[in-house]
């Protein structure tokens, strides 16, 4: 009887630890997955905010204002054309875990999409945040034009003149305004239409900047022991974009044309910053074709505006800017929308580039004989 309750709890005790080891192992194979899985998603496990950023220009800014307080994971990978890229399951359910998300809505649809769905506790869009400082200061602008506006109707008593006058001014200059934005989408067909929503913005430092300042207010929100921090680091970064606006704007100066030539319309926004003119061969996808129409159109601008190069990028092909460039004799040269960074970029980061980009400009322009 001593001997079968001796193996009935030997029994027992070996079924024990059997049960034991089997939830260790399944407890490390859990951490391990884990593990694994934090490590492509950036978890936040260390400490740190998990930010994922869209493609390259929203991962720039967001590791410029992070510091070592972030770990940012970039959906869009290196040498990948970004408007149609497309996302992984795992991508798309790191999207709900992540603690910010800094994207810009408008140049990947499935992108936007997955935002929405994900429902994250933090989203920095980089064109709503670039709108809110542009109303700022427009705020301000009007502000100061109704002050000024007021106490002149109280002294002259003419408000209702003033007010005429201000219409006809402002109607005037709209149209005239109006008109040219209208001639220039015209000429360009598929080109920028900056009510249809051009998205590339990072390519204008000053609203480049404002994206930066928004970006810090997010992460304040998320991370509010480290506000000044992100306060700090953004400041930083908006005096060297600053400082690059002023070398666009002294750098372009001399140029004896306005007009150049790309491959798709990207730079409507750095055009309209520096008072020049962009014709693109494509619209806002760069994976469109031109029709013959347009290329002719393109070869009488090109003659008319004394054009002297046809830029071409780095992520799409550059066989229809070279056919162009060597119908009509003229020089090809890259012109970097900074969508994405590898090795045949014209530098190492946003800023490396922007000043290869304005070289290239100078160049083209004419701005480097002055």
């Amino acid at each position: 009887m001593s001997d079968h309750r001796t193996r009935r709890r030997k029994a027992r005790i070996s079924t024990t630890a059997l049960a034991l080891g089997a939830t260790a192992a399944l407890s490390a194979l859990t951490l391990t997955a884990c593990s694994e899985d934090s490590s492509g998603t950036g978890s936040g496990d260390d400490g740190r905010l998990d930010v994922i950023a869209s493609f390259y220009p929203m991962e720039f800014v967001a590791e410029r204002v992070g510091g070592d307080l972030v770990s940012v994971t970039t959906l869009t990978a290196p040498g990948t054309e970004p408007h149609d890229m497309e996302l992984t399951a795992r991508q798309t359910a790191s999207l709900s875990e992540a603690d910010v998300i800094v994207y810009l809505e408008g140049i990947q649809p499935a992108v936007d999409q997955a935002i929405e769905q994900a429902g994250a506790a933090h989203t920095a869009e980089a064109l709503s945040l670039a709108g809110a400082h542009a109303e700022e200061e427009s705020g301000h602008g009007e502000e100061e034009g109704h002050a000024e506006g007021d106490t002149h109707a109280e002294e002259e008593g003419h408000a209702e003149e003033g007010h005429t006058h201000a219409e006809e001014e402002g109607h005037a200059e709209g149209d005239t305004h109006a008109e040219e934005e209208s001639g220039h989408a015209e000429d360009s067909h598929d080109g920028h239409d900056h009510e249809g929503g051009d998205p590339h913005i990072w390519l204008d430092p000053v609203a480049y900047a404002a994206v930066t300042e928004g970006v810090a207010e997010v992460f304040a929100e998320a991370d509010p022991d480290h506000a000044a921090d992100y306060h700090n680091n953004a400041d930083a970064l908006i005096a060297e974009l600053n400082a690059l606006d002023a070398e666009y704007e002294e750098g372009l100066a001399g140029r004896t044309g306005d007009t150049f030539i790309t491959t798709h319309a990207a730079f409507g926004h750095l055009a309209e910053r520096y008072g020049l003119h962009e014709e693109a061969i494509a619209g806002l996808d760069p994976e469109s074709e031109p029709s013959a129409a347009r290329m002719q159109e393109l070869h009488d601008i090109a003659e008319h505006e004394n054009v002297t190069t046809v830029f071409f990028e780095t992520l799409v092909s550059d066989e229809t800017a070279r056919t162009l460039a060597g119908d009509l004799g003229l020089e090809t040269a890259v012109l970097d929308p900074l969508e994405g960074i590898t090795e045949d970029s014209p530098g190492a980061d946003y800023l490396e580039v922007m000043r290869a980009n304005l070289e290239a400009l100078r160049k083209a322009l004419g701005a480097d004989a002055a």
